[in-house]
């Protein structure tokens, strides 16, 4: 695990926890109850300066991150290149999902784009929610399912044989995306060069 030393303890009217509670009270099953029982358990606020990392390759994932501000890449390291599979920004939810449910070293890295604020809730903290809550439990079964389907959407984009159709895709998909990552970390994710993402339209 990753010692942060910008790490500090929110208190409950930090802008964090507000955005977090906001988020959560757009799901339309989890009832205010439901999150006032789960803000207090995000116990960490974390900076980070751009190129920090928030976990490393062969780091165990303790945490579930929720992003304030900032940009972040999901990485896998290879000796050729580092191949960028997803981001996260302001308003989402980040781990190292397989660390995370499996308990298992991380395979991937996640770095700052530029510098980030982000809570976090340590994974035993939320697993204990999920089993003790059923609306929680409901909210990460269909967080989960969504990721799924993301995977099964970029698995398409991948086998598309003209980056063309796979800039569209993702462009379809996740607009925003394009506001807030560079340029090169963006044609990573689609496996093209920067100078062939460039040449697109």
């Amino acid at each position: 695990m990753l010692n942060f030393p910008t790490a500090t303890v929110p208190d409950s009217n930090s802008p964090g926890l507000v955005m977090l509670a906001a988020m959560m009270g757009q799901v339309p099953y989890l009832t205010p109850a439901d999150i006032e029982q789960m803000l207090p358990l995000w116990k960490r606020q974390i900076t980070l300066r751009r190129h920090d990392f928030l976990i490393s390759e062969g780091q165990m994932e303790q945490h579930l991150y929720f992003v304030v501000d900032g940009t972040l890449r999901i990485y896998l390291p290879t000796a050729a290149e580092d191949i960028c599979v997803g981001f996260a920004y302001a308003n989402t939810m980040v781990c190292s999902v397989p660390s995370f449910m499996g308990g298992k070293p991380s395979d991937y890295c996640i770095q700052a784009l530029k510098q980030c604020e982000l809570v976090a809730v340590n994974r035993a903290d939320w697993l204990n929610l999920l089993d003790t809550n059923a609306n929680f439990g409901r909210f990460w079964r269909m967080e989960m399912e969504r990721a799924v389907l993301g995977q099964i959407e970029r698995q398409i984009d991948l086998l598309l044989p003209e980056p063309q159709q796979r800039l569209d895709r993702v462009r379809t998909r996740s607009p925003r995306l394009f506001q807030l990552i560079p340029k090169k970390y963006i044609a990573s994710y689609l496996r093209m060069t920067p100078e062939t993402l460039s040449r697109l339209r």
